[in-house]
């Protein structure tokens, strides 16, 4: 004869420790991954946020790169318009000593020729990535110069960069297509008030559309009127070099601003993924202990139960 005995306790203590067993294993894949939401199905709300959040974080480090670039584009540019800012005021000097009707005139101009050749070597050197702030050869000028600076995201999630931006004219120096957009090329008046004009311009690039006026130069012939004109035009140059120089001192600083910002917004970033689907080792940790302890308690009371289930069958043998 065939005994048949269900013991609903033993299947209690079963289905107590089939439970206990999927979630200490949850809890050992979270502890061994270090991520309590790895996949949508762990948690579809926090994942979803995630998800964004990691692109957010990912655009700031493409963010973070291009201001690197960014300031070293404005930095070069700056370092440049120094050495302009140099050499103008030795041309300056040069012809403040040409005043001087005991110096050579002839000697004078051959240093300030060198000193033009120096400008047109600084200007066509400054090129960073490709670009050269300070040197134009299209027959349009750009309108500014930008570096990237963030992002916004629109209602619906859609991604909007953020440039820093420089009017591109005010840092020409030299234009090939037309002159007048230089500053190192344009004509520049000596006095505005003067009748007939007296415009002088720095140096000849070839430019398509040329300066009017004359080129800045000494010779015997040059009266004191022409040099006073001289100067006062290298005056105004040396003004707007100092403009400039502000300007991307200006941008710089706006950069670095940017720069520490994105630093600060990408930790603040990592942080909000982190609670959102990072494993809390502490807790995990207690969790792990608790889920043994039962799993052991449980294992203990089925063994019990096994045990007392066996005498009672050797009593109805």
């Amino acid at each position: 004869m065939a005994y048949t005995i269900t013991d609903v306790g033993a299947l209690n203590v079963l289905t107590v420790l089939r439970g206990v067993n999927k979630e200490a294993d949850s809890i050992q894949r979270q502890i061994s991954s270090m991520m309590r939401v790895e996949t949508a199905a762990d948690n579809a709300t926090s994942w979803a946020a995630a998800t964004t959040l990691r692109s957010d974080d990912n655009a700031m480090k493409t963010i973070d790169d291009a201001l690197g670039v960014g300031s070293a584009k404005v930095d070069t540019t700056y370092t440049a318009l120094t050495s302009l800012i140099d050499v103008v005021s030795k041309m300056r000097s040069t012809i403040v000593s040409a005043t001087d009707p005991a110096n050579d005139r002839e000697k004078l101009n051959i240093t300030l020729d060198q000193y033009k050749a120096q400008l047109d070597t600084i200007v066509y050197s400054v090129n960073f990535n490709g670009e050269n702030w300070l040197l134009n050869r299209d027959a349009t000028a750009p309108a500014q110069r930008s570096v990237t600076g963030g992002f916004v995201r629109g209602p619906n999630g859609e991604f909007y960069p953020q440039n820093i931006t420089y009017p591109a004219a005010d840092a020409i120096m030299i234009d090939t297509s037309d002159a007048s957009r230089g500053l190192l090329t344009k004509s520049i008046s000596a006095d505005p008030a003067a009748v007939p004009a007296r415009n002088y311009y720095l140096l000849d690039a070839g430019s398509t559309t040329p300066a009017t006026g004359t080129q800045i130069s000494i010779s015997v012939n040059s009266t004191s009127q022409d040099l006073q004109d001289m100067l006062n035009v290298l005056d105004n140059v040396l003004s707007n070099l100092n403009t400039t120089a502000t300007g991307l001192g200006t941008m710089n600083a706006r950069i670095e601003d940017r720069q520490s910002y994105v630093e600060t917004l990408s930790k603040s970033l990592k942080t909000g993924i982190g609670a959102l689907v990072d494993t809390d080792m502490d807790e995990a940790s207690a969790r792990q202990a608790a889920f043994e302890t039962a799993r052991d308690m449980g294992t203990e009371a089925l063994s019990i139960m096994n045990t007392s289930a066996s005498k009672i069958l050797i009593l109805l043998e």
